[in-house]
């Protein structure tokens, strides 16, 4: 998929899938945020870390969630291990993470991750990632 944008059509349907992005760094939750409200996201959550994650879902169930790799406290390895164990074995989710180590990789899939994204990485590859896993 090269230059996925997405249709109006398909815009009025993300409107409605609530996402939450999960990763300690402010720029990073913001950025993602904006993309992904331009891809047309209306309903983003945001959480600073697993623990903020984790109590937002246990109230809303999520369509997408985007999640750092390296955050303080629990990893967000751990937190997708959590949510496939516990909460929700089919939530897309999407895990961005500064290392592109080929284990971390293997983990992330063995773990259940959706797909993967090594930063930094442009707002067409992130748009395209996320459109394919919430179609």
């Amino acid at each position: 998929m090269t230059n996925q944008q997405p249709r109006e059509q398909d815009k009025e349907s993300l409107r409605d899938i609530h996402c939450l992005v999960v990763d300690d760094h402010y720029p990073t939750r913001d950025m993602v945020k904006a993309i992904l409200r331009s891809a047309g996201f209306a309903r983003i959550d945001l959480a600073e870390n697993a623990d903020s994650a984790l109590s937002k879902m246990t109230d809303r169930r999520y369509g997408l969630v985007v999640c750092d790799w390296n955050m303080p406290g629990m990893k967000g390895i751990d937190l997708l291990r959590h949510v496939r164990k516990h909460i929700d074995e089919d939530v897309p989710f999407l895990m961005l993470t500064a290392e592109a180590y080929r284990a971390n990789v293997k983990e992330a899939i063995r773990s259940g991750v959706s797909d993967y994204i090594t930063k930094p990485f442009t707002a067409q590859t992130l748009t395209e990632k996320v459109l394919s896993l919430v179609k």
